[in-house]
């Protein structure tokens, strides 16, 4: 929803000059952003600052060798759940419109490979998890997801890349009960990090 010019006089601090972190032009003209409300004028810098207090522990890796255009839809509900970061292992661009400018209120990586991918998590403690259905992934449902982690995700149709898999040190897998053999990426995305966030989200 677009919200109009600010109406009536603008919010004003204790000294009287408007908070740092509204933005005179989004008052003056209007804010047609898809943001939620208590962001509504608020410059792009500080809604960043605002998600960089309360990011959630886990991040989001999507492997990136045939430009994929689900990874925008992906890094949208990245977005959605506050994950620390994303990132792009593979070619380094990759198809934004599907993340609808959500992107810019995140924090992105990029890895050229899984083998650089793995060691930015081994230096920081990260254990990355593969979501795919593969022989020998175990069932979502029921496992206890680590709340600092990396969820790596494969391309649509081919799925995690054989040194994706060996990277993980578990491979998950959301069961299905209808004919097709797989889900959509991002719909896979949204229903792991709402796995995640039921066991370590407060709300």
């Amino acid at each position: 929803m677009t919200l109009g010019p600010w109406e009536g006089p603008w919010p004003a601090g204790p000294d009287g000059s408007l908070p740092a972190h509204l933005d005179p032009q989004l008052l003056q003209e209007g804010d047609a952003r898809n943001v939620v409300d208590r962001y509504r004028y608020w410059r792009h810098e500080a809604i960043v600052a605002d998600l960089d207090t309360r990011r959630h522990g886990f991040h989001v890796a999507i492997e990136n060798w045939g430009h994929d255009f689900n990874i925008g839809s992906v890094i949208r509900t990245a977005n959605a759940f506050n994950a620390a970061a994303f990132h792009i292992v593979g070619r380094r661009r990759w198809n934004r419109r599907g993340a609808m400018v959500t992107d810019r209120y995140q924090h992105e990586h990029h890895h050229p490979d899984v083998a650089h991918l793995v060691a930015w998590a081994s230096d920081r403690g990260l254990p990355i998890l593969g979501v795919d259905n593969v022989e020998g992934s175990v069932p979502l449902e029921g496992y206890a997801v680590p709340r600092a982690c990396i969820f790596l995700f494969g391309q649509e149709g081919p799925g995690l890349s054989p040194e994706a898999l060996e990277a993980c040190v578990d491979t998950v897998a959301i069961t299905q009960h209808g004919s097709t053999r797989s889900i959509n990426a991002g719909a896979a995305a949204a229903i792991v990090m709402y796995h995640w966030a039921l066991q370590h989200a407060s709300g």
